[in-house]
């Protein structure tokens, strides 16, 4: 997923507005929050933080990363302290290296979990984006293979009790689908 020109520069207008160093991309998995990121963090020329990298591996699940961004991110973000987080290796099934964070007017941070309720007293900007079931799947097996079918149907169920738990597209400043556009309200 792309987001069109249109729909990025009225994004980018809108965190400006709300003068949020914070912009949250988050949504279920494989809905098209990476790509997102990255256009973000171009334009507002911007560090991005990927949740992928603070899971630990698919039992650590949505919930298990939030904490992580607290503890590694957003707490030493509010103390005006260095950010730095460590990677998980998926292959490896381990903590690898730490990330120096560069100080910079704004943080885009993506991923499942992105836009916990811990962001809301922070001023975080919040995105949600989503994509039907059957399109998050094909996405996810089309990037990790076919063997992480299981995985996926159980990271799908972690994530949906994350968000019945933190009602987290309802609270989302701005809901996009998974192809860029504005998603309709319901």
């Amino acid at each position: 997923m792309t987001v069109p020109p249109s729909v990025l520069g009225e994004l980018l207008d809108r965190i400006r507005v709300a003068d949020a160093r914070l912009v949250c991309v988050d949504g279920p998995a494989g809905s098209g929050k990476t790509t997102l990121g990255a256009q973000l963090a171009d334009a507002l020329e911007a560090p991005v933080i990927h949740m992928d990298d603070l899971y630990e591996g698919w039992s650590g699940g949505p919930d298990g990363g939030a904490a992580n961004l607290r503890r590694w991110v957003l707490d030493p973000l509010v103390a005006g302290e260095q950010v730095r987080y460590r990677r998980y290796d998926w292959v490896d099934g381990d903590w690898a290296e730490w990330h120096a964070v560069p100080p910079s007017a704004h943080l885009v941070v993506e991923g499942c979990g992105a836009a916990a309720r811990q962001v809301d007293a922070l001023g975080a900007y919040r995105i949600w984006v989503e994509a039907d079931d059957a399109e998050r799947l094909r996405r996810g097996l089309e990037r990790d293979g076919a063997e992480a079918r299981d995985h996926w149907i159980a990271w799908m169920a972690d994530e949906a009790a994350h968000y019945e738990r933190e009602r987290t597209r309802e609270r989302a400043d701005v809901r996009l689908d998974g192809f860029g556009t504005p998603a309709e309200e319901t």
